[in-house]
């Protein structure tokens, strides 16, 4: 394997920061650019949305590779705060290809298996090209602005002969994610139930999810075998796709609870009841091999919110 100089935006958010972690430990030379003051080594603040700001970074530093994973997350936080997740998601990433197509790094996008929208069968990578979008119906602007992102990556490849390779993250779940009201499933339902909080599990949906040191290892694996203009779905195994009153049960044994914080409601609207993911371009390409099982990696995740959030005995 050789060594790659490496940028992540986005880096000292919940993936970027598992994800610097490992490709440090396979020994190449990672910067992370991010919104926030840090001392970390080899980080550098920037907002992707800011052109002038991230073409600085790139004005100091050559990099073979930049994984850019810099976005505003979220259905609702992108309902509450839409002009931010536009202008990030959207016209950051314009950013960053306009800077590709000057300097002709490689990139990684990351997109996200929203994109699928309400599609009801098997998610395939080919969803999006066969079927018309009434039926693959993207039911928020967070999953607007990604598709969006993925289709300005295509336009730039064949415009202007950029290299990107795409990936749809799956429910990533793990250590260094911080709570937000914005965040997935499982942050939240860690969080408040460490802190005695009433949360609503919603019925009648399921969901596949992947521990981040297991996605992290899957898409540092795309440098070795880089395919332009590639796209993977990265999720848990199959076996995996369990309801959320599932998940939410091992949450609530991990910390110490009983389900009497808990809210059972019908299914949730506008939010997709199951969502079944084909994996299997990462595991023939990227070796994508999800070891970390629910059960552990919930646990680890719990470990470490309570270190974070200094939780020393369970609130009464």
């Amino acid at each position: 394997m050789d060594t790659a100089k490496i940028l992540v935006t986005g880096g000292a958010g919940f993936i970027g920061t598992n994800l610097v972690n490992e490709l440090r430990k396979r020994g190449h030379k990672v910067f992370a650019c991010d919104l926030y003051n840090t001392e970390r080594d080899n980080y550098i603040r920037a907002d992707v949305k800011n052109f002038r700001q991230i073409e600085r970074v790139f004005n100091n530093q050559k990099f073979d590779y930049v994984y850019h994973l810099a976005a505003e997350y979220g259905r609702w936080n992108g309902e509450d705060f839409y002009e931010n997740l536009w202008q990030t998601n959207v016209i950051g990433t314009k950013h960053i290809l306009r800077l590709q197509e000057k300097l002709k790094f490689r990139m990684i996008f990351y997109s996200s298996a929203e994109v699928y929208g309400d599609y009801t069968g098997v998610m395939t990578e080919d969803v999006m090209e066969n079927n018309p979008i009434k039926d693959t119906y993207q039911m928020n602007d967070y999953a607007i602005t990604k598709w969006a992102g993925e289709l300005m990556c295509l336009n730039s490849a064949k415009m202007f002969g950029t290299e990107t390779v795409r990936v749809r993250p799956v429910n990533c779940y793990g250590p260094h994610e911080h709570y937000t009201p914005y965040r997935g499933f499982i942050p939240k339902f860690i969080y408040n139930s460490l802190h005695n909080t009433p949360y609503t599990v919603f019925k009648g949906h399921k969901r596949i999810i992947d521990f981040v040191e297991d996605s992290c290892r899957t898409w540092a694996n795309i440098v070795d075998n880089f395919i332009p203009s590639e796209v993977y779905n990265v999720a848990g195994r199959p076996e995996w796709e369990r309801d959320i009153k599932h998940y939410s049960d091992l949450i609530l044994k991990a910390v110490g609870k009983d389900d009497s914080l808990i809210q059972y409601e019908e299914a949730e609207p506008f939010t997709t009841q199951i969502k079944t993911i084909d994996c299997s371009k990462a595991i023939r390409d990227l070796k994508h091999n999800p070891v970390i099982p629910p059960e552990e990696g919930i646990k680890r995740t719990v470990e470490w919110m309570k270190d974070y959030y200094r939780i020393r005995e369970m609130p009464q």
